[in-house]
This record gives C-alpha cells, structure tokens and sequence, in this order.
C-alpha cells in the first residue's frame, strides 16, 4: 500500500468533536447520527482524547454507568496515539493491528486534519490491490 494518509486515504472529511464535559450519551447521539463509530475530544482545537463505539460498550454500557451523567473525560481513551499526514496507510496499519485500534487521529502540527478508520485503511487497500492487478495483466497481455 502506497501514498500517504492525506490525501491518498481520506480527504475532505467533517470532524466531530466535543468537548470532554459532554456526556457519553451526547457522543453516542453524534455518533449515530452522522454514522461515524468515534469522536474526537477537543478543548478549543486541541486534542486530548478519542471516544469510540468499543469506549462506549466497554466503558459505559457493561459497567453499568449513566450516560447521562459520565463526561467523556472518564471514559474515553485519553491522549491517542495519532498519525501525520504524510504517514504510511501500511504504517498505519499496522500500528492499527499491533495495539488494536480501529480509528487514529491525524494531527499537521499539532492540529487536527482528520481521522481514520481501519474501514478508509482496507478500501485504499482494495484499490491498490487492484489497480496492481490491472497494471500487471496489462504487461503480461500487452494491453
């Protein structure tokens, strides 16, 4: 897989963000209505957290805690690791596979251009794959 994150595998994309005093229910609201599975926790533009779907069960719902009530200061996953633009999607992945992550942040200087997910990651894969395919029947047919 070749390229870079920006703009190679996600570009364009809108960013939700919340602040980490709003409740796992206002980012599981954000969450479903926009069809995105993570948000990311912002005072003013800085990052310091990453609410996902996986924080939203393991965190929230299977210990029993209101969501109303829990700020995602407690139950997100604080200080995420984050990739730069330029970054591998290979890089990418595989910093995804080794620590279980399924959305990193993508931070230019300390500010946030976008987020993404293992899904962004396998479709730049598909496309390389098969942009790979039709560049060697091409050699081999002569095409």
């Amino acid at each position: 897989m070749t390229g870079k994150i920006i703009p190679d595998v996600v570009s364009d994309q809108v960013l939700y963000k919340l602040p980490p005093t709003a409740s796992a229910r206002e980012a599981a609201k954000v969450m479903g209505a926009n069809k995105v599975s993570a948000v990311l926790v912002t005072e003013g533009e800085l990052l310091v957290g990453i609410f996902t779907e996986r924080d939203l069960t393991a965190r929230v719902v299977a210990p029993g805690l209101d969501p109303d009530r829990t700020p995602l200061a407690e139950v997100m996953t604080p200080r995420p690791d984050v990739l730069a633009p330029d970054d591998s999607p290979l890089n990418a992945l595989e910093l995804m596979r080794i620590r279980h992550y399924r959305h990193l942040p993508v931070l230019d200087k300390g500010k946030i251009v976008g987020m993404v997910s293992i899904r962004d990651l396998y479709a730049a894969a598909k496309t390389q794959l098969e942009h790979d395919l039709r560049q060697r029947e091409a050699f081999i047919f002569d095409t």
